[in-house]
């Protein structure tokens, strides 16, 4: 029998979601390990310790860092997806004669360590909209051994996002972020938008967080340019000769090209060159502080270069 497949249509009631993609987005990494290293640079203003107002300059050799991360689906269909994960950022400092100083020495002598897990939640809501939960919790600091680990390493942070899926090539979303990017606890309005204009050209945003333009070789190659705002309040427990326990708020801007290729597979390398621009290195006398009063002393740390390597799995 011959049958006319145009009389057959979508069944009544069929709802459709929008997905959280659009056309030749860089892949979205599930497990991802890779090795930062940095120029060197001068980290001047330190004080000496104790009550002495003399401060020191220093020289930093260089510094290095191992990042880590691994974000695991836990449910992926048309009506939600949800991940899991877990990520890790080690920071090493070679600092040039640290001598007698107590900060720098502890500096030098430990790695600086963010270690969290975090949720991510994209809720398509209808053809056109949707919302993304996230969440994580970070223990940061300067840490001897675990038991050196306290609540006050801990800090939370979480952004909220509803967005419109226009189409299969753009998507913009606005909301709130909770954030410690920055150094210093701060809750900010975000925008979301992901673009693709062609089959060469994009942009992938979440400002103020990051930002970059998108140029596509091809499906396997991709080039981008842009910016990435970096950072967290580190937990420093101090010699008793400088009173108490400090926090090191870091936030470093990081403008730099970036160029992911596929090896086989669902492994990439992702290859990045850039400029470390220091945006805040203070230390502080109690978590969360912002005051001028409740800070040990800012260091105007220099700017260097930077290059890092990753391997990638990513998802289909």
């Amino acid at each position: 029998d011959n049958f006319d497949y145009s009389k057959f249509g979508e069944a009544d009631g069929v709802k459709r979601y929008c997905t959280p993609k659009v056309l030749n987005q860089t892949p979205q990494k599930i497990i991802s390990i890779g090795f930062d290293q940095y120029g060197s640079f001068h980290m001047p203003g330190v004080p000496l310790g104790g009550m002495l107002p003399a401060m020191q300059d220093f020289h930093v050799n260089q510094m290095s860092a191992i990042k880590a991360q691994v974000n695991i689906p836990v449910i992926s269909n048309n009506k939600i997806i949800w991940q899991l994960g877990a990520n890790y950022w080690g920071s090493k400092f070679d600092i040039e004669k640290p001598g007698t100083n107590q900060f720098a020495s502890s500096l030098n002598s430990h790695t600086l360590t963010s270690a969290g897990i975090n949720t991510t939640l994209f809720k398509p809501l209808n053809e056109k909209n949707f919302l993304i939960f996230q969440a994580s919790a970070d223990v940061n600091g300067l840490f001897e051994n675990a038991n050196a680990i306290q609540n006050k390493a801990i800090t939370l942070s979480g952004t909220v996002i509803y967005g419109w899926k226009t189409s299969e090539k753009n998507m913009i979303g606005t909301g709130l972020a909770r954030t410690y990017r920055a150094g210093q606890l701060m809750h900010l309005p975000v925008l979301f938008w992901n673009k693709t204009f062609n089959d060469k050209w994009g942009m992938e945003l979440l400002l103020p967080a990051r930002g970059f333009v998108r140029y596509n070789f091809s499906t396997t190659s991709m080039l981008q340019a842009g910016f990435e705002l970096e950072g967290n309040q580190y937990l420093m427990q101090l010699p008793s000769t400088m009173g108490r326990n400090a926090y090191i708020q870091r936030g470093e801007v990081k403008p730099r090209i970036m160029w992911d290729k596929k090896l086989t597979g669902f492994l990439w390398i992702n290859a990045q060159a850039g400029l470390r621009y220091n945006y805040r290195f203070d230390v502080v006398n109690r978590y969360d502080a912002r005051e001028d009063s409740q800070r040990f002393f800012s260091s105007n740390l220099g700017n260097p270069l930077f290059f890092n390597i990753s391997l990638n799995f990513v998802s289909p």
